[in-house]
Order: structure tokens, then C-alpha cells, then sequence
């Protein structure tokens, strides 16, 4: 009786997403000698070939994609990509990941040919989703099928705003400018996102899933590349779209398809949510059922293409290429890359005469199935190929090191925006590729290398400009740290610079927070608010200093705005006369109650202290023990901020005495004929005080304080000169001092009667000849015009005045007189002469 051999065992292990299908597989391989899987993308691919090298070893373990190979001698298991299985290698156990790709359109006949070709000696396993299962059933008879519920519940939310998504959510869009948009928007509104496009290379992804997964932000924005191959901790999925392009026209997602992408919400045991964005609308209540109950309509048909070639000519090739599926339930797949790629070359006369034999045709067909990752329109990608097989079916039957060099050099620079490094991987993904083909390069290796080293280079750059342009780190980390109860820890330098938890948010101008002038909208807000959590305290210990600091501390602008320590604190408002303003303490965040009218108090301290400092002589004169009429005299003098007309002051002027006089005179006081003024008080410190006080007074803007003797600036009205001593005069304003020299000058020409204009005078005036004619007419003097030329005369009120001016004069004269025969030496005068 001979022995019974048992048939090799096909399963299908089928399921939803997160139902721990490949952990099942890799455990199952790693139980036999040898194994086989293979996995539809290079990033699933290397992440399994590095778990399996953590149990095995590597020197038991191959890794073996389109553009990478790691093959030890005699590994025992294979990790591959699913185009890059070596069916030609005899294992023990094979298994392929996501079988339900044999629906797909583009690269469903890949899987199909594994379904139906691919066999583990001992064991072989197909893991994919249930809609496969009638198919699969009908196609592999032998295969048992182990259902894998999920562990946990996938539950639909509805429509929200992208910007009220709860953290640990993605959202989903298909075209590149859409996810772009999200990102930027998450990046203004949450501080940033990670973004994950099919056109990321495996290491840019990576990085980036590797930001979310490490919590330092919490959205990811991606397009359905996270449907399969990317295991992270994610709460909700939020479609932005439900229409994708795929290659060939705009089509709507199925349910299985969403329930794909929306599946990966949720790991293990831990429950998730998807739903739509609040632009997209609600999902239709049948489709939420199917994909919460992982109900969906099976497949009808597996796209299916040739596997057994004819390489008798090209023709032939496409002949068999083309041949009509074997059995019901398999469809003709549609012309992949490699098929329009054969049969664009093979109608160029120089590769039909150089592909004239078996072999030649493989190579040809081994050229047309370099995979175009640059997505380029198709002819561009087959002149490409072109060039390549023109090289390998030439004398040299290599690729020349010289032109690979240079193809190879113009892709190893790290400038440009995201597209132009998206474009550049695309390009070196491509020479990877080639590169693993050691019969067509001369030194693979050291090409292998070149090529990859360029890819992570790229790679690097382009998450680093991914991560510029829609991470904001520093309102990342603070959104997430605020959305917690925790303290947050907070410094304040003495500068004013505000940080939170190490991160620079703005400054403290005086007591308002000024957020960082570089952030905008949104990321402006948190850190206001993450301010606002870490500034009552501060704010506090502020007003507390300012109570106590001295007046050199703070600072009197010009505008009327009182700093300390570089902030403004207070502003001056009009108060019961121009000597006196009112202070207003500004606005600052968390100055309320006490510590508000403390700051005011000490404001209010300063003010007074500024103002009788600027204006000292001014008060001494208002201290001084004076008559009544000079006391009369100085308070108007006071009013007017210093200086005033003579003739307003005439009566008071008049009821001087002697004594009045003097005491005014060594107070600093000036009874000019034309100004009564405080000579002190034309100093330019004083004078800026004096127009700044007047300005609030009058509730105007500053005045500009002018040179002594300046054109008259229109804006300026002649009262606002007078409150700073000067005084206008036509065309040009003079200051009251030199205004009497100028006065006292021309007086003393008048007095001979018409008088013309000299240099002397123009000096005095601080003009030329031309511009004096109107500044005499204004101290009341008339042009005469006559043959002889012009000529200044006295008006009669002129005459009066300079009668006035020589009163005065001889009262000076009687004064000191008066002062020589009361004086010790006019008393030892008197002795000398009675000797």
C-alpha cells in the first residue's frame, strides 16, 4: 500500500481592513523552512522584510522590489513586491497580500497570474478583501477560505469642518492641488499636518507618517496612497472628495474602495470613525451601511493578460499580449504601460530591424516594462525607452557610463519647490530601477548606490519643504498643549520677549501682548491664547515693579506716549489747563482693578515730575513771592506755556514797579517790546515740552519744533507757534528772541525815518533781502516805492510802539541809575568827597 501524499493547501484568508491578515501570513511563513509573500507596494514590502530580519536574521532574509534587492546567499524567505516575485525560486509557503487587486484595472492582472500560477509547495495563502470570494472560489476550487472578522467597529460621524476634525484624524482628496489646499489650511487652523501623496518616494512617506505617528502633529492630509500599506494610529477619516481621475476619466468611488481608505481609522481593538468634510456633504445612508457592515457587491470579473509569450518578433509579442482570457470570469486588462510601450516602439523602424530574434524581443519587452514614474504622457516614456534598448541591442550591449553619468548628474540637486523634487525622485526612481540590472550597467553596484543615495537625499529635502510649507511647529505643539489641563512653563526676558515651553509667541509691550508679527489669522490666536494662559501672574509682578521704579525708567515720547522699559504704558490726555494733562494708563491684558489705578497713580507721579522738570524756570516763577501785578503777569505767562504778545499783557505790564522788574528780570523773565517771554523756556527741550503739552491741550498732533528762524510750515497754525515762542512773520516764523533783535534793529533805522533793507537786518531775520519786505510788514512797517528804490517806513501804531521802546529804555537807564546812587560803591563815593 504506498503512502499518502497530501495536495499542497490553498487558503484564503479574507476580511476587512484591521483584521490582522498579514500578521497571520508572516507568522504562517516563518513556521515553514522557506517562504515566499509578496506585497503591493515597496513600502509594505521593507517594512515586513525589516520585521522578518528582526526574527530571522539577515542572512535569512531577501528583499526584492522593482528598485531595490537585498539577497543574501540561500536566504530561506523572500519579501517582494508583488511584480518582483521570484515564482522561479521553489519555496514552501507563498503567500500575496491584497488579492482583491486582481480587480484592479491597471495593475489587476499582475495579481491574477498569482492567483491562478503561484503556489507554495507545502502551503499557499491569498489574503485580500471578501469581494473577491466568488471569483476566487469559482477560479481556484481547491482554495478554503478563513473569514477574519474585524477587532473593531468602524462607525460613520457625518460631515464636519475640515477645521473642527478631532485630533488624530485624516482627511482625504485625490488630486494634488486639493490636498495642498487641505494641508495649508490645516496648517493655518491647527498648526500643520502631515501630507502623504502616491508620488512621495517610500522614504519622504515614511518621514511623514512618521511625524504623525511621533505626535507632533495630529492631522494628516493624503490622498487614498493610505488606503493599503500604512499602519498608524488613526482616530477618523474625513473624505474632502468621492470622485478620483484614475488615468483615464473621473469615477466615483465604491463602496469597497472607501471602506478601504475609511478602514484605516481604528487599529486592533481600537474603535474608529470616518465621515465626510462639511464642503463634501453627508454620505448616502446605503453606502454608510455597507461600509459599517463591510457588505459590498463582489467582483465580476479579474482583469487578466498572457503570461505565456511568443518572442518570435514583436509582432507576435503583441499577438500574444492580446490573446482573449481562458475562462468565464476573467476580463482582457487593459493595455498597461509596458503593452502601449511595445507597441509605440515597435513601429520605429530602427528597433523593428535591431528586435529580429527571441532574444532581442525579450530584451525588448524587458525595456518596455521599466515602470514610468514619472507618469509623463506615454510617448515621452517610450523615446526614453528607446533610447535605453537602442543602447542594450547595440555593439556594446550595455548602457555607456558616460550618458548614465550625465542623466544621473542632472538629477542630484536639492533646489526647487515640492513638484520639482516630486519630479526629480520620479526621474532617480527610474535609474534605480535600471540599476538593478546588472546585465545592462557595468559596476550595478556602485549605480545601485549612486542612484539611492540621490533618492534619500530627495527624499529628505522634499519632507523637509513638505514640512515648511504645512507644519508651523511651534502652534502645532501649542494647540496640542493647550487642548490639556497641564502648566505650561513660560518665561518672560527682560527685553519683553514671551516663550512658552521653550517656543518664542510674541513680546510684552508695556502690559499688551504683542503676538509674533510673522504669524497670521489663526496661528495668531494661539498664541494669544497660549499667552493668556501664562501671563496673568506676569502682567501682576509688572505693575507691581513699574509702582516702584524710578523716574529715569520711564520715558515721554514726543507723540504724548509714556514707555517703560521699551513698552508703552500711558498716554496724556487734556486735562484742566495745558500745564496740567491727564494720564491715561493703555490697555493691557489682565491690568484690571488695583493694579490698574497703581499704574495710573505712579504715571501720574512721573508726568508731574517731567513736566516741572522741562519746564523749571516757569515754576520758580510761579513759586516766586510776587506783587499782584506781576503775579497777574505770570500766571497768563504760565497759561501761555511761557511766552505771549506784549501788547496782550499791557495793562499788567504797566502796573509793574521797579522792584517787580528786577525780580521778574532775575527769574528770567523777558518784557520785550514785542514778546513778553521766559528765556529759558527757548531752549529745544523746553520747547519740544511746550508744543507736546499744547498739542494735548488743543487735542491736535505735535507741532514740529522749527529752527530758530524757518519757512512757516502751513500745517502749523500760528497759535501752535506761539505756544513753542515763536512767532509768525509772513512767509517765515522767528523765534521770540530774535524777534526783538530784529525789531530792536529796525527801530533804530526808522529813526531817521524811511529806511532801506540791509544784510544785517536779513541775518537777523534768518532770510534773504527778497522775503523780508513781508516779515517788516508784519512788525508794522510799510514799503515805499519810489525812484530812489524801495523803503521801509513806521506805520503810525509803529511810532507808538518804538516811543514805547525808548520809555523803556530810559527806565532801564533810570533803573540802574537809580541802582548806582543806592549802591556801597555810590556810598563811598559820598565819604571820598566829604573828606
Amino acid at each position: 500500500m504506498g503512502l499518502l501524499v497530501s495536495a499542497p493547501r490553498v487558503l484564503a484568508v479574507l476580511g476587512p481592513t484591521n483584521t490582522g491578515k498579514t500578521h497571520l501570513a508572516i507568522e504562517r511563513m516563518l513556521g515553514h523552512a522557506t517562504g515566499m509573500i509578496g506585497f503591493p507596494l515597496r513600502l509594505l514590502a521593507r517594512e515586513n522584510f525589516d520585521r522578518v530580519v528582526r526574527i530571522k536574521g539577515a542572512r535569512a532574509v531577501a528583499l526584492i522590489t522593482g528598485e531595490e534587492k537585498i539577497v543574501p546567499p540561500n536566504p530561506a524567505y523572500f519579501v517582494c513586491t508583488v511584480e518582483s516575485m521570484p515564482l522561479d525560486r521553489a519555496v514552501e509557503f507563498l503567500a500575496v497580500d491584497e488579492i482583491q487587486l486582481c480587480g484592479d484595472a491597471e495593475r489587476g492582472h499582475v495579481f491574477t497570474h498569482r492567483l491562478l500560477a503561484a503556489r507554495g509547495l507545502a502551503e499557499t495563502m491569498f489574503l485580500g478583501a471578501d469581494t473577491i470570494r466568488p471569483l476566487l472560489r469559482r477560479l481556484v476550487p481547491e482554495a478554503e477560505f478563513v473569514n477574519r472578522p474585524r477587532f473593531s467597529t468602524l462607525r460613520y460621524l457625518g460631515p464636519r469642518k475640515v477645521t473642527r476634525l478631532p485630533p488624530r484624524s485624516a482627511v482625504v482628496a485625490f488630486a494634488v492641488a486639493d490636498v495642498f489646499a487641505l494641508a495649508e489650511l490645516m496648517r493655518r487652523r491647527r498648526g500643520g499636518t502631515a501630507v502623504v501623496l502616491g508620488a512621495l518616494s517610500p522614504r519622504a512617506r515614511n518621514a511623514q507618517v512618521a511625524m504623525f505617528q511621533s505626535g507632533e502633529v495630529d492631522y494628516l492630509v493624503a490622498t487614498d496612497a493610505i488606503g493599503m500599506g500604512l499602519n498608524m494610529d488613526l482616530d477618523h477619516v474625513a473624505f474632502a472628495r468621492l470622485v478620483k481621475f484614475d488615468g483615464h476619466s473621473p469615477r466615483r468611488l465604491g463602496p469597497a474602495e472607501i471602506a478601504q481608505i475609511a478602514g484605516r481609522a481604528g487599529r486592533h481593538m481600537s474603535d474608529g470613525t470616518f465621515g465626510t468634510t462639511a464642503e463634501l456633504g453627508a454620505m448616502e445612508p446605503e453606502l454608510v451601511e455597507a461600509v459599517e457592515n463591510h457588505r459590498f457587491d463582489p467582483l465580476t470579473h479579474l482583469f487578466w493578460r498572457n503570461a505565456r509569450l511568443d518572442y518570435a518578433s514583436p509582432e507576435s509579442l503583441l499577438r500574444s499580449l492580446e490573446q482573449r482570457p481562458p475562462a468565464p470570469g476573467l476580463a482582457p486588462a487593459r493595455e498597461a504601460e509596458d503593452h502601449l510601450a511595445l507597441r509605440t516602439l515597435a513601429k520605429q523602424a530602427d528597433i523593428a530591424a535591431l528586435a529580429r530574434h527571441p532574444a532581442a524581443v525579450r530584451l525588448l519587452w524587458e525595456v518596455c516594462q521599466i515602470p514610468d514614474f514619472r507618469k509623463v504622457m506615454s510617448d515621452t516614456h517610450a523615446r526614453f525607452l528607446g533610447q535605453i534598448y537602442r543602447h542594450l541591442a547595440g555593439p556594446q550591449e550595455r548602457l555607456p557610463v558616460e550618458w548614465v553619468a550625465a542623466q544621473v548628474q542632472r538629477l542630484d540637486r536639492l533646489d526647487g519647490d515640492i513638484d520639482g523634487l516630486m519630479t526629480r525622485i520620479a526621474h532617480i526612481r527610474t535609474w534605480t530601477y535600471i540599476a538593478h540590472r546588472p546585465e545592462w550597467l557595468a559596476d550595478s553596484a556602485q549605480w545601485q548606490e549612486r542612484a539611492r543615495s540621490i533618492e534619500d537625499k530627495l527624499s529628505d529635502a522634499l519632507h523637509d519643504r513638505i514640512t515648511q510649507r504645512f507644519v508651523d511647529r511651534r502652534s502645532a505643539f501649542l494647540v496640542k498643549q493647550l487642548a490639556g489641563d497641564k502648566e505650561l512653563l513660560a518665561s518672560v526676558s527682560q527685553g519683553g520677549e514671551v516663550k512658552v515651553e521653550g517656543h518664542y509667541v510674541g513680546r510684552l509691550d508695556g502690559f499688551r501682548f504683542v503676538p509674533d508679527p510673522g504669524a497670521g489669522g489663526s496661528e495668531a490666536k494661539t498664541l494669544l491664547a497660549a499667552a493668556n494662559r501664562v501671563l496673568r501672574s506676569e502682567i501682576a509682578a509688572r505693575a507691581r515693579r513699574l509702582a516702584a521704579a524710578e523716574d529715569g525708567e520711564f520715558t515721554l515720547g514726543v507723540d504724548g506716549v509714556i514707555t517703560w522699559r521699551g513698552g508703552a504704558i500711558g498716554r496724556l490726555l487734556a486735562g484742566d489747563s495745558a500745564l496740567v494733562p491727564r494720564i491715561e494708563a493703555l490697555p493691557g491684558d489682565f491690568l484690571e482693578g488695583e493694579l490698574r489705578d497703581g499704574v495710573r497713580r505712579r504715571l501720574g507721579e512721573f508726568l508731574r515730575s517731567a513736566i516741572a522738570r522741562g519746564l523749571q524756570p516757569l515754576f520758580r516763577l510761579r513759586a516766586a513771592e510776587l506783587s499782584g501785578a506781576a503775579r497777574g503777569l505770570v500766571f497768563q505767562l504760565a497759561e501761555a506755556l511761557g511766552s505771549l504778545p506784549a501788547a496782550a499783557v499791557a495793562s499788567q505790564r504797566a502796573a509793574l514797579s521797579r522792584s517787580d522788574r528786577r525780580l521778574l528780570g532775575r527769574l528770567g523773565v523777558r518784557l520785550g517790546v514785542e514778546t513778553v517771554y521766559v528765556d529759558a523756556l527757548l531752549q529745544p527741550r523746553a520747547t519740544a515740552l511746550r508744543a507736546l503739552l499744547w498739542a494735548v491741550w488743543r487735542g491736535e498732533a505735535p507741532p514740529p519744533v522749527p529752527a530758530p528762524a524757518a519757512p512757516r510750515d502751513p500745517a502749523v497754525s500760528s497759535t501752535a507757534y506761539a505756544a513753542m515762542g515763536w512767532r509768525v512773520l509772513g512767509p517765515r516764523v522767528l523765534r521770540v528772541d530774535r524777534v526783538e533783535r530784529l525789531a530792536a534793529a529796525t527801530r533804530r533805522l526808522a529813526r531817521q525815518g524811511k529806511f532801506t533793507a540791509t544784510p544785517a537786518l536779513a541775518q537777523l531775520g534768518g532770510t534773504g533781502l527778497d522775503e523780508l519786505a513781508p516779515m517788516l510788514a508784519a512788525l508794522g512797517y510799510r514799503t515805499v516805492f519810489s525812484e530812489a528804490g524801495v523803503s521801509f517806513q513806521a506805520q503810525p501804531h509803529r511810532a507808538g510802539k518804538m516811543r514805547h521802546g525808548q520809555a523803556a529804555r530810559g527806565r532801564r537807564r533810570r533803573d540802574q541809575a537809580g541802582a548806582a546812587t543806592d549802591g556801597p560803591f555810590a556810598k563811598l563815593k559820598e565819604l571820598r568827597l566829604a573828606r
